[in-house]
């Protein structure tokens, strides 16, 4: 009797740990496209641990999945997050108060020291990134969300020293010059891509995935673009006694550590990678959690980085 009361007592105790893990993963799969599934996944698991000892079980959690309107609120914050850097990049100027839908300016931004080539990049990405800001709050009408604050200026710096693990000096800043404002985009550019191909598998209306994917073209234009030019000046020393590949390598390993891997340099094994993909050659995909780890410059999601009060999606409990 007291051998079967030891199992009952075992089979509690792990059931309570488990659950626990169950109630911590909640908040990190909870809105991912597999997440559900894992979810149920685990609750079963837990039940046949248990049933042998105790029939005494917690009452099903919903699984909130994530909504279209999610998505693209999501999305908005993102594309107010580039459109306001590359606005001040190019024109010395953020996105008309308009665009921003009452949302507060931004930190830091001003106009980048650019030569003409590097001008005109900075000019049509820009312009691109403000149509999709506009695009995007003209899809959801009544459920547009005013662009959250973001910080354009420090936040820079502050990703900068986390791939470095240490204080640069002189701050990176990505106004200074064509370099650093190349390294900036770079940043940005290929979690955008990594952004829409992940959520292109969780919307449910049609007319919108094919939007999503319009707008994901033109962000993979984008990353490979840039990508091209910074492979061009790969081997270029930079301030900080380094050559450009040295900091995209530490941005990527610092993206992927933060944003579940998918993440690849722009010379890998000697070789120029103009496009980061899988094995099979396909675009790297991040759940929406993964994502914003990357801009929050944090590992658990907490809001920090270029969102220093977190981005502004009502119905997309991440954190």
């Amino acid at each position: 009797m007291r051998a079967a009361w030891r199992d009952v007592v075992a089979a509690a105790d792990l059931f309570l740990r488990e659950e626990w893990a169950f109630h911590t993963e909640i908040r990190s799969y909870r809105h991912s496209q597999l997440g559900c599934e894992q979810l149920a996944q685990m609750k079963a698991f837990m039940a046949v641990a248990l049933v042998a000892g105790l029939a005494i079980f917690s009452a099903p959690i919903g699984c909130a999945a994530i909504t279209d309107i999610d998505i693209l609120q999501l999305a908005l914050n993102l594309e107010c997050l580039e459109a306001e850097f590359y606005s001040y990049a190019a024109y010395g100027k953020g996105l008309d108060p308009a665009l921003r839908g009452g949302g507060p300016a931004p930190i830091g931004g001003k106009k980048a020291n650019l030569t003409t080539d590097a001008k005109y990049y900075a000019e049509e990405i820009a312009n691109d990134e403000i149509a999709h800001v506009a695009a995007l709050r003209s899809v959801l009408g009544n459920n547009s969300v005013p662009c959250p604050q973001i910080d354009i200026g420090p936040a820079f710096a502050a990703a900068a020293n986390a791939a470095f693990n240490t204080t640069l000096t002189p701050a990176f800043d990505p106004y200074a010059n064509d370099v650093f404002f190349l390294h900036g985009a770079y940043i940005f550019e290929d979690v955008g891509v990594t952004a829409y191909s992940g959520a292109a598998p969780l919307i449910q209306d049609k007319t919108i995935l094919g939007a999503a994917a319009g707008i994901l073209a033109v962000e993979a234009y984008h990353a490979g673009a840039i990508r091209t030019i910074l492979s061009q000046i790969a081997t270029m020393i930079t301030p900080y006694g380094v050559p450009v590949s040295t900091i995209l390598d530490k941005i990527s390993a610092l993206r992927g550590a933060v944003g579940g891997g998918k993440d690849q340099g722009v010379i890998v094994n000697g070789l120029v990678n103009i496009v980061p993909a899988d094995p099979n050659s396909i675009a790297f995909a991040r759940t929406p959690a993964q994502v914003l780890n990357i801009v929050y410059l944090s590992p658990v999601g907490k809001p920090g980085g270029f969102f220093p009060n977190g981005v502004n999606v009502p119905g997309l409990a991440l954190a």
